[in-house]
């Protein structure tokens, strides 16, 4: 293999790395433990070149690494830990859940890889990647219900994410279109989960109304919405957990709240 083509796929798992973030970041519940195992992915990539193969493409290559560290760790990566979420919260979350479930249903949804390459990544057949998701769907459905908030500024989106929160048991508190409006209604009637937009009518931003939020409230789960979610997976600083790619479907926003949903569920939520 000449270095032309060994730029050209360490470039490719380069520009697949936000993505890892964000995938492990939703799968701990954590920004530091997810990026801790992203980044231990890397490191066990470069000791062991069988990890890197690369007769697959950049993208499976890298999330198939990411599994052999994730399955064979059986525990949280040691001495990481998060006031928000910690990786032990999340695997006792996850205990109840048939194994693998959540893996293959977040890689499909989320990370839209087909029924072979979550075959791939995991270690399974297609017909069992598929099995695995519709198992995942049947009991995240189950998670708890709660109060939800919407900050977005665009009409349309709002009503549209108002009916897939509501179709799924929870109830909207109401819709925020700027960073004053959304401190104002979380203040009205505190809510379980934020739904927020990143670039608000007003041009502030929805993380700012969310961090405001959070000062006065405590802790709640937050799920981001944004066109350019790269520039928010760097792992410089502190970032959203769970992050919704814009153009969105109603499946990505359902398995967000579920997933956040779920890592609250030590908390009583009340709808």
């Amino acid at each position: 293999m000449n270095s032309a083509q060994t730029e050209s796929f360490a470039d490719g798992i380069a520009r697949e790395l936000p993505y890892l973030r964000r995938y492990a970041r939703a799968l701990t519940g954590s920004q530091k433990t997810g990026d801790a195992y992203a980044a231990a992915t890397l490191e066990a990539m470069l000791e062991d070149p069988e990890l890197g193969d690369r007769s697959r493409s950049p993208r499976v290559t890298l999330f198939a690494a990411f599994h052999a560290i994730w399955t064979s760790s059986g525990a949280p990566v040691e001495g990481v830990d998060d006031s928000n979420f910690t990786a032990t919260q999340a695997q006792k979350h996850m205990a109840p859940l048939t194994p693998g479930t959540r893996e293959a249903l977040l890689l499909y949804t989320i990370e839209q890889f087909s029924y072979s390459q979550i075959g791939e990544i995991t270690g399974n057949s297609a017909e069992e990647a598929e099995q695995m998701v519709i198992t995942a769907q049947e009991e995240m459905a189950k998670s708890i219900t709660g109060k939800v908030m919407i900050i977005e500024d665009e009409a349309i989106i709002a009503m549209d994410l108002e009916s897939v929160v509501s179709d799924m048991g929870h109830l909207v508190t109401g819709v925020a279109r700027t960073h004053k409006g959304a401190v104002s209604l979380a203040q009205q009637e505190k809510p379980d989960l934020v739904l927020a937009d990143i670039q608000l009518a007003d041009n502030s931003s929805g993380i700012d109304a969310v961090n405001d939020i959070l000062a006065e409230f405590g802790e709640m789960p937050a799920i981001f919405i944004t066109a350019f979610p790269e520039r928010l997976l760097t792992g410089a600083k502190p970032e959203p957990v769970f992050l919704i790619t814009k153009p969105y479907t109603e499946e990505q926003v359902r398995l967000a709240v579920s997933q956040a949903m779920f890592f609250s569920s030590t908390v009583t939520l009340v709808a």
